[in-house]
Protein backbone atom coordinates (compact mmCIF):
# COMPACT_ATOMS: atom_id res chain seq x y z
CA UNK A 1 0.00 0.00 0.00
CA UNK A 2 1.35 3.42 -1.00
CA UNK A 3 0.78 6.18 1.59
CA UNK A 4 1.13 9.92 1.01
CA UNK A 5 2.13 11.94 4.09
CA UNK A 6 1.58 15.69 3.74
CA UNK A 7 2.98 17.96 6.45
CA UNK A 8 5.06 21.13 6.42
CA UNK A 9 7.18 19.92 9.34
CA UNK A 10 10.09 17.64 8.33
CA UNK A 11 10.20 16.30 11.90
CA UNK A 12 6.49 15.37 11.81
CA UNK A 13 6.85 13.72 8.39
CA UNK A 14 9.78 11.69 9.74
CA UNK A 15 7.81 10.70 12.85
CA UNK A 16 4.83 9.58 10.77
CA UNK A 17 7.05 7.71 8.29
CA UNK A 18 8.87 5.93 11.12
CA UNK A 19 5.56 5.06 12.79
CA UNK A 20 4.19 3.68 9.51
CA UNK A 21 7.36 1.62 9.00
CA UNK A 22 7.04 0.18 12.51
CA UNK A 23 3.54 -1.11 11.70
CA UNK A 24 4.55 -2.55 8.34
CA UNK A 25 4.02 0.20 5.76
CA UNK A 26 7.21 0.97 3.83
CA UNK A 27 5.89 2.61 0.66
CA UNK A 28 5.59 6.20 1.91
CA UNK A 29 5.68 9.35 -0.22
CA UNK A 30 6.15 12.74 1.44
CA UNK A 31 5.01 16.26 0.56
CA UNK A 32 5.54 19.61 2.31
CA UNK A 33 2.12 21.11 1.51
CA UNK A 34 -1.12 20.42 -0.30
CA UNK A 35 0.09 21.66 -3.66
CA UNK A 36 3.10 19.35 -3.57
CA UNK A 37 0.86 16.55 -2.30
CA UNK A 38 -1.49 16.87 -5.28
CA UNK A 39 1.48 16.35 -7.56
CA UNK A 40 2.29 13.07 -5.81
CA UNK A 41 -1.18 11.47 -5.82
CA UNK A 42 -0.44 8.94 -8.58
CA UNK A 43 -0.75 5.40 -7.21
CA UNK A 44 -1.57 6.52 -3.67
CA UNK A 45 -3.85 4.27 -1.59
CA UNK A 46 -4.08 6.45 1.55
CA UNK A 47 -3.45 10.12 2.38
CA UNK A 48 -2.38 11.39 5.80
CA UNK A 49 -2.40 15.18 5.91
CA UNK A 50 -1.78 17.86 8.46
CA UNK A 51 -4.51 20.48 8.73
CA UNK A 52 -2.38 23.64 8.99
CA UNK A 53 0.21 24.18 6.25
CA UNK A 54 1.34 27.07 4.08
CA UNK A 55 0.39 27.40 0.40
CA UNK A 56 -2.46 24.86 0.59
CA UNK A 57 -3.72 23.60 3.93
CA UNK A 58 -5.07 20.15 4.66
CA UNK A 59 -8.74 21.08 4.31
CA UNK A 60 -8.17 22.59 0.86
CA UNK A 61 -6.16 19.50 -0.08
CA UNK A 62 -8.99 17.20 0.99
CA UNK A 63 -11.57 19.21 -0.95
CA UNK A 64 -9.36 19.26 -4.04
CA UNK A 65 -8.70 15.52 -3.88
CA UNK A 66 -12.43 14.84 -3.54
CA UNK A 67 -13.26 17.00 -6.58
CA UNK A 68 -11.61 14.37 -8.78
CA UNK A 69 -13.97 11.38 -8.90
CA UNK A 70 -11.01 9.05 -9.52
CA UNK A 71 -10.02 9.72 -5.90
CA UNK A 72 -13.38 8.80 -4.34
CA UNK A 73 -12.05 5.54 -2.92
CA UNK A 74 -8.80 6.92 -1.49
CA UNK A 75 -9.15 7.27 2.29
CA UNK A 76 -7.89 10.49 3.85
CA UNK A 77 -6.93 10.93 7.49
CA UNK A 78 -6.47 14.53 8.60
CA UNK A 79 -4.04 15.22 11.44
CA UNK A 80 -5.03 17.90 13.95
CA UNK A 81 -3.57 19.38 17.10
CA UNK A 82 -5.47 18.93 20.35
CA UNK A 83 -6.73 22.52 20.15
CA UNK A 84 -8.21 21.85 16.69
CA UNK A 85 -10.50 18.99 17.73
CA UNK A 86 -13.45 21.34 17.30
CA UNK A 87 -12.57 21.60 13.61
CA UNK A 88 -12.92 17.86 13.02
CA UNK A 89 -16.51 18.22 11.80
CA UNK A 90 -15.28 20.64 9.14
CA UNK A 91 -12.60 18.16 8.06
CA UNK A 92 -15.12 15.35 7.79
CA UNK A 93 -17.54 17.54 5.83
CA UNK A 94 -14.67 18.39 3.48
CA UNK A 95 -14.26 14.71 2.64
CA UNK A 96 -11.78 13.32 5.16
CA UNK A 97 -12.61 9.80 6.34
CA UNK A 98 -11.30 10.25 9.87
CA UNK A 99 -8.85 12.25 11.95
CA UNK A 100 -5.82 11.74 14.14
CA UNK A 101 -4.98 13.99 17.08
CA UNK A 102 -1.29 14.78 17.60
CA UNK A 103 0.97 13.34 18.89
CA UNK A 104 0.91 10.57 16.31
CA UNK A 105 1.93 7.08 17.47
CA UNK A 106 2.32 3.75 15.66
CA UNK A 107 -0.54 2.31 17.72
CA UNK A 108 -2.87 5.17 16.80
CA UNK A 109 -2.00 4.87 13.11
CA UNK A 110 -2.51 1.11 13.17
CA UNK A 111 -5.93 1.55 14.77
CA UNK A 112 -7.08 4.29 12.39
CA UNK A 113 -5.78 2.54 9.26
CA UNK A 114 -7.32 -0.74 10.44
CA UNK A 115 -10.76 0.91 10.64
CA UNK A 116 -10.49 1.90 6.96
CA UNK A 117 -10.64 -1.73 5.81
CA UNK A 118 -7.86 -1.34 3.27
Amino acid sequence: MRILVVDDSPAMRRLIRNSLTRIGYDDVVEARNGIEGLGKMAGVDLVLTDRDMPEMDGLALVRTIRQDKRNDNIPILIIVAEAQKMDVATALKSGANDFIVKPVSPEMLKSKIGKLNL
